[in-house]
């Protein structure tokens, strides 16, 4: 079978919503995803597997192409953020292009890899495969990564290496920092406002934990590793909550914090730290304290330095390998016990942004890195 033209493959996968959230208001199944990409890939002779992924509706796609030891894994999530539908100037579910930038929700983030990952294969001919090409796709990246927990928790994939094609510019990427996310609750006791003694708020001391939280931020840029372009530990308070009415104290507040580690910072370490800043914060004793993780976050990621995979994506792409901030399945995939990079079409920038976008010529140029990469890896064919 001739494959769809590249943007026509894309055109579809962005009309799929498949948003996944840690609100329920905002979490889709993608279900529709897997299925398109399913019938593609047994349309090039792939044998594929559908799996759950762990939440109801959530769903893994394994499709292996050839057989034997060794190989490639293709990786890639297939989950999108959620959106601000009246910032776009298009609709997030049906490709644009203009000015050879095609636009759409997830254009970028992730949804471009799989077609030219597809393109690639196709280009290369499965029949000339002589150790396996895995294309995976996981559920919920965005929020939980349990797509990729539970792959992991399966046993892991056959091949020997992984390349995972978050945007990256087609760079290849060896380095990230870790991630972790969590939920800071303070608790008091509610009482007419007319009195503060009625009652002990949660919103004023939460005053002095975010002012804590400011000052820690500020302090963590002490902590220096130049090889990443954002060379200090990050703290970002994402959302604050608390409080129902004006002529009440307020009983509950809650604050969600994102931080982003360096290497040998562990997420446990991490987490020890912030529940002590935050309990030496709040002076009052009457007030309960909660920090909960939202996901379970992910350590740094370090591919070793003499990494096949490594060496290889760096000759076919004319690009030496980066240190990036934002992190990836990679921890994951790597505790597989295969070298990972990090290397996909696409300007992080444009990734959880309005208006997301992928450029045309970089995803046509992502076809022939992967074609090369499979080439060298999986065929006769000399590297």
């Amino acid at each position: 079978m001739t494959l769809p033209a590249l943007e026509s493959l894309l055109a579809e996968l962005v009309a799929l919503p498949s948003c996944s959230s840690a609100d329920p208001a905002f979490d889709q199944s993608n279900r529709g995803v897997v299925d398109r990409l399913a019938t593609w890939c047994e349309s090039l002779g792939a044998s594929v597997e559908v799996r759950p992924a762990g939440p109801s509706g959530k769903w893994n796609l394994v499709a292996r192409f050839g057989a034997g030891e060794g190989g490639l894994v293709l990786a890639g999530h297939t989950d999108t953020v959620p959106y601000d539908a009246d910032g776009w100037t298009t609709d997030p579910f049906r490709l644009t292009e203009r000015d050879g930038k095609l636009y759409g929700l997830g254009a970028t983030d992730m949804k471009a890899f799989f077609p030219a990952a597809l393109h690639a294969l196709a280009q290369v001919g499965v029949s000339r495969l002589r150790a396996p090409v895995v294309l995976v796709g996981t559920a919920d990246e965005e929020s939980s990564m349990a797509g990729a927990r539970r792959l992991l928790a399966e046993g892991g994939l056959p091949g020997a290496s992984v390349v995972i094609g978050e945007p990256t510019g087609l760079v290849p990427v060896h380095l990230h920092k870790g991630v972790a996310q969590d939920r800071i609750t303070l608790i008091g006791a509610a009482g007419h406002a007319s009195d503060p003694a009625n009652g002990v708020s949660a919103l004023d001391a939460m005053v002095d934990v975010l002012e804590a939280l400011v000052r820690h931020r500020l302090a963590l840029c002490s902590r220096r590793d130049e090889r990443f372009p954002v060379p200090f530990p990050t703290l970002n308070l994402g959302r604050i909550e608390g409080g129902d009415s004006a002529n009440r104290i307020c009983a509950r507040c809650s604050v969600d914090v994102d931080r982003r580690l360096h290497p040998g910072a562990t997420l446990d370490a991490s987490r020890t730290e912030l529940a002590d800043l935050v309990r030496a914060a709040v002076r009052d004793p009457r007030l309960a304290v909660e920090i909960v993780p939202l996901f379970e976050g992910i350590e740094a990621f370090e591919t070793p330095a003499d990494a096949a995979i490594l060496a290889l994506a760096e000759s076919i792409t004319g690009a030496s390998r980066v240190a990036v901030p934002f992190g990836t399945e990679a921890p994951l995939f790597q505790a597989m016990g295969k070298p990972t990079i990090v290397l996909g079409p696409g300007d992080i920038r444009a990734a959880h942004a309005i208006d997301e976008h992928v450029d045309r010529a970089q995803l046509h140029r992502a076809v022939d890195v992967y074609a090369e990469l499979v080439t060298a890896s999986c065929t006769d064919a000399p590297s």
